[in-house]
């Protein structure tokens, strides 16, 4: 029988209450507040996550990941909102599977604090010891569920205004190398969490922008003689990219848009995707669940296949 993994990202939860504005002000949030409320405050609606949480108590799956950026400036009070998102799905924390986002890690502040790992670690618990500290918690967790092996990362480092590139860093691939070789693992089926993907986005300056610094050495590691799911967010556009990796397997790139952006590109509207998966067979069968603005509820529809790849 098929494990069913909901899978979802970016919901970019924004909730300024009680902040002092110094706190604003006088730093990268600036701009992340200006952004807000010029462009991106009026597409992501809360009410939109609450309709998601809602159709996902209902479809009810073995297991649901979230691929970061569960927060918009990495503030206390967006911790809590997104706590309490995740609670209100009504599932024990060993079924629900978190890594960060640009937007978890905004600041050194919240990097030094280490915000995402104090408010989200039971649902960043390891059954296999090979992590090493980093500024969102510890990583690469393995959680071994029946048929799957999750393995969740932290892509995610404090940047300069306007830059969303991300790292993994020597010491996490190095231990992802170690987990993907651990036989826990290689009896069931892989599936890799992070927010950046697995691939460059388009433009010359997109992989310095938005890309990930070290993907050549990530995708080199993911490339281990096995099939691989790799899910991740960050481009607000859902797909299904089939990699062949070197050795003859296939590396399953697949993205989630934003729960919460209403958005005239159908690839981006505010979804979630769904996945079943076994151990002999690997990923059976995907498809996403798309909020509809006419209806005002999630409906069926295919995940676009190929690259996907945004500028």
């Amino acid at each position: 029988m098929s494990i069913v993994l909901a899978h979802l990202s970016d919901p970019h939860i924004l909730d300024l209450r009680g902040v002092p504005l110094h706190r604003m002000l006088l730093n990268k949030r600036l701009t992340g507040w200006l952004n807000l409320r010029l462009k991106r405050g009026h597409k992501h609606r809360p009410a939109v996550v609450e309709a998601m949480m809602a159709d996902l108590r209902a479809l009810a799956p073995d297991h649901v990941a979230i691929t970061g950026d569960l927060t918009n400036l990495a503030l206390e009070p967006e911790f809590e909102a997104a706590l309490a998102m995740i609670e209100r799905l009504g599932m024990h924390p060993s079924q629900v599977s978190v890594v960060p986002g640009n937007h978890d890690l905004y600041t050194e502040g919240s990097r030094r604090s280490r915000r995402f790992g104090t408010y989200f670690e039971k649902y960043i618990t390891s059954d296999l010891d090979l992590a090493v500290d980093l500024p969102g918690g510890r990583f690469p967790f393995v959680r071994l569920r029946d048929d799957l092996a999750l393995i969740g990362l932290s892509s995610a480092v404090p940047r300069l205004p306007l830059i969303a590139s991300g790292r993994l860093g020597e010491a996490q691939r190095r231990a992802l190398r170690e987990a993907l070789d651990h036989p826990e693992v290689r009896s069931r089926v892989p599936v890799v969490l992070s927010h950046h993907p697995i691939v460059d986005p388009l433009g010359r300056l997109g992989p310095l922008m938005r890309g990930l610094e070290d993907l050549a050495d990530f995708r080199d590691v993911l490339d281990h003689g096995r099939d691989v799911l790799a899910l991740h967010g960050h481009w607000h556009r859902r797909g299904h990219e089939r990699l062949a990796g070197a050795r003859g397997a296939t590396i399953h790139r697949l993205g989630a848009t934003s729960a919460s952006l209403v958005h005239h590109d159908e690839e981006k509207m505010a979804s979630y995707n769904v996945y079943e998966i076994d151990r002999a067979s690997g990923l059976v069968r995907s498809r996403a669940r798309v909020w509809s603005a006419a209806t005002e509820r999630f409906e069926d529809a295919a995940l676009p296949d190929g690259a996907g790849q945004t500028g």
